[in-house]
């Protein structure tokens, strides 16, 4: 479906960021043909993204003094989108393995009324990837992790990219500082009931993110904090 401008105009994008100013820039260009406004969190960064980000009009720069991980910049973004009336927010990671074109498919359901968060998936039908065997083995065990702590048996574990309307952005809480917060925030879907629908994506890996990603010694480490929440709160 085709929407008008205003749909776009009330949509802001969330854009996490700790040291990406290689991939910043392409990342915006691509970003700024859709006509959303954008929230850069820059996450502590030793490097001056700013300097990058300041190019760019229709980009709001917020910084956290120190490094405080993915899910805390990604509530701060949340956070201060609703403050400025947004109407639809879209996570979208900063070091270029996310598709600008997978977005308007991704926001269709929140604009459609269809859905309150729609999650992207690179393994669905139309969806591609090229993760290398031990990434997938990890996303597909983390696929089982994520069942066994939300009850949600989904086709993609953790993908940066999803699309909100503000129920849901103001419903979801991330607590979790790191990067646990992708299970954190499919258990509160399930906690607050919200409509959810997975939409296919592409997921390419560069080098340079191949270099920033998460390797499997991380992932081990949010499988247990996932353990230790679940056992202590």
């Amino acid at each position: 479906l085709m929407w008008s401008e205003d749909y776009y105009k009330k949509t802001f994008i969330i854009i996490p960021a700790y040291n990406e100013k290689a991939a910043i820039n392409k990342v915006l260009d691509d970003l700024s043909t859709l006509g959303c406004r954008m929230v850069v969190v820059d996450d502590g960064s030793l490097e001056n993204i700013k300097e990058e980000v300041s190019k760019y009009k229709q980009v709001i720069y917020v910084r956290h003094r120190i490094n405080l991980g993915q899910g805390a910049a990604l509530q701060t973004g949340i956070d201060f989108a609703l403050k400025q009336g947004a109407h639809f927010l879209v996570s979208f990671d900063a070091d270029g393995q996310h598709s600008v074109a997978d977005i308007p498919a991704i926001l269709n359901p929140a604009f459609s009324g269809e859905a309150d968060i729609v999650l992207a998936s690179r393994f669905l039908v139309k969806g591609y990837h090229n993760a290398s065997l031990p990434k997938k083995m990890v996303l597909k065990i983390g696929r089982w992790v994520n069942y066994f702590f939300t009850g949600l048996y989904l086709s993609d574990a953790h993908n940066g990219l999803r699309a909100m309307n503000r129920l849901a952005a103001i419903s979801i809480r991330i607590s979790e500082n790191r990067m646990a917060h992708a299970t954190e925030i499919i258990a509160q879907i399930k906690k607050h009931k919200l409509r959810y629908k997975e939409v296919a994506a592409n997921v390419i890996y560069t080098d340079y993110s191949r270099r920033k990603g998460q390797s499997s010694l991380n992932s081990l480490k949010i499988f247990f904090d996932l353990v230790l929440q679940k056992l202590f709160r």
